[in-house]
């Protein structure tokens, strides 16, 4: 088992994209790049910025193009683009400002066809081609088994399935594979199990794992994660998110709350705590809601309030 704890890790910022898909008024693009250049303040140097999907599917996504086009010229920053197929590959390529092509695969038939329109081996083969597409363009690209710790419609996934996609798609060269609890089911001792076994299947290629709160484990899963090795983890400002292909899937851990947790254990985040919670307030403002994140409510670690000295009479 790995139990030593890691100095410091990578945090993969997507409230730009998974934070805001399932909102339900729209979100100018202005608002999304103040969102993208607030990230890029508070430390983000992944920040996962929009998805090239079907706007009539995800209307929150419709203007990925435009999003891209304000993206600020920035050498340490790559701004990834999640793709679901060749089309949506096309696009963010043709956009000119992604670095990263995100790639979806689904442990799933249940999920793969409610969410791309194929069966999960079908999911493969595509992942597959995005990875080399990006290559042929000169970008990167990462990949992401969906549901794999859990399936909305056909509920238990096989750690062995989960492993064997992992090695399949290691096999194209993405920077990295993720696992992704798409619904917020999954537990520490699942997440600590499946993350060693990904971890031994496709070494040297790292681990990044992605996370939903619904059920309130969202940050003793990251924490069980990083403990099994994981290095990269994805997070949303403030705890927004949600799928709309997976039902009751709530908000992603919250980046606030996530740092706060690695940094007060000694774990480099490379992120200002401070600056990211005043984007959680900026963005409960233009929300115009209170977002989930705990940090965000209570702050970070209290000053003490000093005591004050007594003069004796």
């Amino acid at each position: 088992m790995y139990t030593e704890m890691p100095s410091s890790i990578e945090i993969v910022e997507v409230s730009p994209r998974d934070g805001l898909q399932n909102e339900k008024h729209s979100i100018p693009a202005a608002d999304k790049l103040a969102l993208i250049a607030r990230a890029i303040d508070a430390g983000a140097r992944r920040i996962e910025v929009t998805s090239f999907v079907n706007p009539k599917a995800v209307p929150q996504m419709a203007d990925a193009d435009d999003v891209c086009a304000g993206l600020p010229q920035r050498d340490d920053v790559t701004y990834i683009g999640l793709v679901m197929n060749m089309r949506g590959a096309e696009r963010a390529i043709a956009s000119g400002r992604i670095d990263q092509l995100g790639a979806v695969a689904v442990a799933t038939d249940g999920l793969g066809i409610a969410n791309q329109g194929q069966t999960s081996d079908e999911t493969i083969d595509v992942c597959r081609d995005i990875i080399a597409r990006a290559k042929e363009a000169g970008l990167t690209a990462q990949a992401t088994i969906a549901a794999s710790f859990g399936c909305p419609f056909d509920g238990e996934v096989s750690e062995d399935r989960v492993v064997h996609m992992a090695r399949e798609l290691a096999q194209s060269g993405p920077v990295e594979i993720a696992l992704a609890d798409t619904i917020g089911v999954a537990n520490p001792a699942h997440v600590a199990r499946l993350v060693e076994r990904v971890r031994a299947a496709i070494n040297p290629l790292p681990v990044r794992v992605h996370f939903h709160n619904t059920r309130g484990t969202g940050l003793a899963n990251v924490w069980a994660a990083v403990a099994a090795g994981a290095s990269t983890v994805d997070a949303s400002i403030g705890g927004l998110g949600g799928c709309p292909f997976a039902p009751g899937a709530a908000g992603n851990v919250a980046t606030e709350d996530v740092l706060y947790m690695l940094e007060r254990a000694g774990i480099e985040t490379g992120h200002s705590l401070e600056k990211t919670i005043a984007a959680n307030h900026w963005l409960a403002t233009l929300m115009n809601k209170e977002m989930p994140a705990m940090v965000g409510k209570a702050g970070g670690f209290p000053k003490p309030a000093g005591i004050t000295e007594r003069t004796a009479a």
